[in-house]
Formats: C-alpha cells, sequence, structure tokens
C-alpha cells in the first residue's frame, strides 16, 4: 500500500559539531572534551586504555579537522538543498560561544559563524533543529569542575542558552537541550564531561550529575519560552526497544528493568518528576539525589515541548545473561538477538523496533515526536560513476527504506512525528570509534582514517534516492527498483 507522509513533514539531516566542523581552535574556540578524545568517546574517561584522553589535542584526533564545515558549509548546504532538505540538525559548539564554559561574555566570532549558518540555510528554506549541548562540554568545565558532577554547570549553562537564544530567537524555532542525555551513564566524560575516572565513580555521583542536567534542561526550556514563546523546546534521547530473550517472566521483568533506565529521562522530561519506579532502585542502590531549592518546582513547570531520539538498534535482554552471548556493537550492551541482522560494527538491524519506540513514546507521553538520528555505518567504497566518482551504497537505501516504511505504519498508528534527519547526511567522524570510515552519508567526502584526502565532496546513490523521497514525501518509498 502506497502512503504519503503528512504534511509539512520535516524531512532532513542530522550533524554534531564536534564531528564535522573542524576549525577546533580558530576564532577564539576553547577545547572541549572532544579534543582529546582521539580514539572515540564510548565509553571515555581517564584511566580507560581505549579511547585514550590526551592532555592536549594530537594531530591523530580526525576531529580537529572534522570534514572542515566550518570553511565548507556554504557548499555543504547548497548539497543538502540540492536533496530538498526541510529540516537541518546541528549543534552549537559551547566552546566556540563560551571558550572557558565560564566565561561572562561570550565570543563574538563564535556567535558570528552561526548567524552564517542559519543565514544559509534560510536562504534555502531550511529550517535549523540545533542541539544546545551535542558531547562538547567544554574541557576547562570538566578539568575544572569535574563536568556535570557539578552544580555549578547549570549557571554556566544558562548563561550559554541565554546567550544564543538571545541572539538567534528569529532565526532558530527548533531546539533541544542535551543529546542522548541518558549516555552519561554509560559515557560521563563523553557526555557529560565527567573527568573521575570509571572505576571510582559511584551510582550516587552518576545519578546526581544527571539530576543536574534534567534541572539545566528544565531551565533551558523555561528561558527559551521566556525569550520566544514560539520556540519549540524538546530533549534528545537514546532509544532502544528491548526484547526478552523468552517469554519467562523472569526474562520479561529483566526487559521492564532495562526499559525503566532509559524512560527515567524521558518522563522527567515530559512529566516533571521523578518516577515511583525508580524510587526503590535509588533506594536499593544508596542513591540519595540532593535538591536544591526550587529544582522540583522547575522540574514540574516547564515539561518539554517535543521527545526526540536516536534509534539504531533494539537489545535483548535475559534474567540470566551470562547464559547468552553478548551483543558485541549494541551501544547500551544487552544479548545478541538471533532473529537480526547486524551492521559491520555490530550493530543489530530491527527496523520494526523503530516502529515500537514511536508507538510506547506516544502511548506514553502523548506529546510530538521528532527522529532526529537513524542511519547506517558501511565502509564505502569510491567508484567511477557515470557522472563521475560515486558510492553504489544500495546497502544504505535498502536500511533507510525499511526503516521508513515503518515509521509510515507507526504514523497511520496514529504517532504524531514532526520529521526525521536521517544521521550523517554527509560523512563525518564517528563519534563512538572516532574514524572517518564509518560512513553514514549520502555526501561522500575524500578523508581517511590516517587524516589524507582531499575533503572533495561526491554524491553517492543514496543522494537522488533521498531527494526523491522527500520530493514525493515519503511516496517513492513504496515503489520497487523496477518501476
Amino acid at each position: 500500500m502506497t502512503y504519503t507522509f503528512p504534511k509539512g513533514f520535516l524531512w532532513g539531516g542530522a550533524t554534531a559539531a564536534n564531528q564535522f566542523e573542524g576549525a577546533y581552535n580558530v576564532d577564539g574556540k576553547g577545547l572541549s572534551v572532544q579534543d582529546v578524545t582521539p580514539r572515540g568517546g564510548v565509553p571515555a574517561t581517564p584511566g580507560d586504555k581505549n579511547p585514550l584522553i590526551t592532555d592536549q589535542p594530537t594531530e591523530d584526533n580526525l576531529k580537529l579537522v572534522g570534514i572542515d564545515f566550518y570553511n565548507r558549509y556554504k557548499e555543504d548546504i547548497a548539497l543538502f538543498a540540492e536533496m530538498g532538505f526541510k529540516v537541518f540538525r546541528l549543534s552549537i559548539a559551547w566552546s566556540r560561544i563560551f571558550p572557558n564554559g565560564d566565561e561572562l561574555e561570550p565570543n563574538e566570532a563564535g556567535l558570528a559563524f552561526y548567524d552564517k549558518v542559519f543565514d544559509e540555510l534560510a536562504k534555502y528554506g531550511i529550517e535549523p533543529l540545533v542541539t544546545l549541548s551535542h558531547y562538547e562540554t567544554p574541557l576547562h568545565l570538566a578539568r575544572q569542575y569535574n563536568g556535570w558532577a557539578s552544580r555549578d554547570l547549570i549557571s554556566f549553562y544558562e548563561r550559554y542558552v541565554r546567550t544564543v537564544f538571545t541572539r538567534y530567537k528569529d532565526k532558530v524555532k527548533y531546539w533541544l537541550t542535551f543529546n542522548e542525555v541518558n549516555s552519561v551513564l554509560h559515557a560521563p566524560f563523553m557526555s557529560g564531561g565527567i573527568a573521575t575516572p570509571v572505576e571510582e565513580l559511584s551510582k550516587q555521583d552518576l545519578y546526581q550529575a544527571v539530576h543536574h542536567e534534567l534541572v539545566a534542561s528544565a531551565l533551558a526550556t523555561k528561558v527559551g519560552h521566556e525569550i520566544n514563546p514560539d520556540f519549540k523546546i524538546g530533549c534528545m534521547v537514546l532509544a532502544m526497544p528491548t526484547y526478552g530473550m523468552t517469554s519467562h517472566p523472569l526474562d520479561q521483568l529483566a526487559v521492564r528493568e532495562f526499559n525503566n533506565q532509559n524512560y527515567l529521562f524521558s518522563d522527567i522530561h515530559a512529566r516533571g518528576k521523578y518516577p515511583n519506579y525508580i524510587k526503590r532502585y535509588f533506594k536499593e542502590n544508596n542513591i540519595a539525589i540532593q535538591f536544591a531549592e526550587g529544582d522540583a518546582e522547575l522540574l514540574a513547570e516547564h515539561t518539554v515541548d517535543f521527545i526526540s531520539f536516536s534509534y539504531y538498534m533494539s537489545v535483548a535482554m535475559a534474567h540470566n545473561p551470562e547464559d547468552y552471548a553478548t551483543g558485541r556493537g549494541n551501544i547500551m550492551g544487552g544479548i545478541t538477538n538471533p532473529y537480526l541482522d547486524a551492521s559491520e560494527w555490530g550493530w543489530q538491524i530491527d527496523p520494526v523496533g523503530l516502529r515500537l519506540v514511536l508507538n510506547d513514546f506516544y502511548d506514553r507521553y502523548q506529546l510530538p515526536l521528532f527522529i532526529v538520528e537513524n542511519g547506517l555505518g558501511a565502509r564505502d567504497v569510491l567508484v567511477d560513476g557515470a557522472s563521475g566518482p560515486t558510492v553504489e551504497d544500495d546497502y544504505r537505501i535498502n536500511y533507510l527504506r525499511e526503516h521508513l516504511i515503518q515509521v509510515g505504519e507507526a504514523l497511520q498508528d496514529g504517532v504524531e512525528l514532526l520529521g526525521y534527519t536521517t544521521w550523517g547526511p554527509i560523512d563525518l567522524v564517528s563519534v563512538s570509534t572516532a574514524e572517518l570510515s564509518k560512513r553514514y552519508g549520502f555526501i561522500y567526502v575524500d578523508r581517511n582514517d590516517d587524516g589524507t584526502g582531499t575533503l572533495n565532496r561526491y554524491k553517492k546513490k543514496s543522494f537522488d534516492w533521498y531527494k526523491d523521497v522527500i520530493a514525493t514525501n515519503g511516496e517513492s518509498l513504496y515503489k520497487s527498483d523496477d518501476n
């Protein structure tokens, strides 16, 4: 059955400043945690052998150059416009605006750069979707304050978001407060700038840091709505549907316990309070969240306008996980699901899981949803095509088509969905492995894992495929390649 997506559906792509901008020390930018993690960021804390955290940026850190979007943004945005993008998700590098994170006055050159980017997007009618903090805590805040483990970061973050909200109040409508906020439990340095070694971090430390981020997110929502009541401010979580390995009740209980660890973040963002189910977990793990005066009211009164999420994989759980093979590449662990294939990096591929996530979130919150990351990382090979170098990436087309068809099913189920942005519409540096060979884009960037390459851009086969999907508002998804 052919299905057309809703009128006004926001098609586009998603990126992060630290993975594609480059220019890490240009125009007054300070260092971020990403500038000292040349081996990737999951996990990323001092004391870990891999990735290695360095004292200063090193030449082998591909993120220092990224794909040079900082200097090539006009070329890249023109390519996004050629595909027909309605929305482009990007992040603002906090250390480009406040180099150390705790200054009183912002860096004007950093603000001016994003003015130029937003103006270029506006020229093509592309709506910006801006992540305020996307795994790029200023390094000074990590080393001087221990990142989000310190409550001091709430005020620094407020100053930063107030600055950018005010500056871009007439240029940006859609905002996300933190990227994959639930990832701080699994990658505390990368996600939360927490410099304490993993082996020394207690659950109390981690969940107190989570609380600081949640309060900061609610505060940002409050400030944003005061500056421009038309702002749409959302949270962003890593979504991961979970299956029991068997129908044994204890396996199903393991599923519920795993899901609760993830739902906690969106529950507080959307419902404004800590749910009852987490209280038992806190009690059994000696966790006592320290609330400052006004925290509870802030969380309750400034909930988000929409829920956004990344979706790459599902996981399986069991009461006795040691009886099964571990999910090798799954970000948050779990067990290998024997019914699913996997990517080259071991991420299990589950299009139906995306439909399940959409229905679960919408049933739970009755808020608009936004898929802000989804895609396939693969080792693309550049070949000669009729119009020049290209990549015959049918595997990516098939992956995205299968997932988008399930999105269409969820829309027919009654889910309210604002849009869909594929991860990495142009090749960029992987956050988990710091490789460029793990490519997601519709646009190939000639840069290699050893840093060599021209940085030239080439359209992959998927470029025209996604262009057609957008032009037909999803209708082309239901046409076979033979038609």
